[in-house]
């Protein structure tokens, strides 16, 4: 009997560590058009995009302006660049990074605590724009 319920038990972990991971790789096959997966940590979004880091900055530059970013204030290096604005009264802070020569690192925090939804629209408008050019 105890045997049984150990198989059971066993049986029972194994679904669902199989469908949940299942469902992660939908969710990246979902995604893989234009980035990666997408990861929330302390309050930002990040992703990979597969895009020069000069495209990928002018991405966000029309993201912001197609959302009328008011106060924004661009700091823009050789493999870094951050931009800083205000849309719809909330501080967003979008952080652009180089990997390598088609792949750009974009992290997305919105408001003081962050806020996922607001992040992932930011991420989907950037996606449009890099799938326009």
């Amino acid at each position: 009997m105890k045997r049984n319920n150990f198989f059971l038990i066993l049986l029972s972990l194994t679904y669902f560590l199989f469908t949940g991971c299942a469902a992660l790789v939908i969710g990246g096959a979902a995604l893989g058009a234009s980035a990666g997966t997408y990861y929330y940590v302390s309050g930002e979004l990040k992703t990979d995009y597969f895009a020069s880091f000069d495209k990928t900055w002018s991405a966000c530059e029309k993201t912001i302006a197609d959302l009328r970013g008011i106060e924004v204030t661009p700091s823009k290096e050789i493999a870094r660049g951050i931009i800083t604005t205000v849309i719809s009264d909330e501080k967003v802070k979008i952080d652009i990074t180089y990997k390598s020569k088609d792949l750009t690192t974009v992290s997305i925090r919105v408001g003081l605590l962050g806020n996922k939804l607001s992040s992932q629209l930011l991420h989907d408008k950037i996606a449009e724009h890099l799938a326009n050019n």
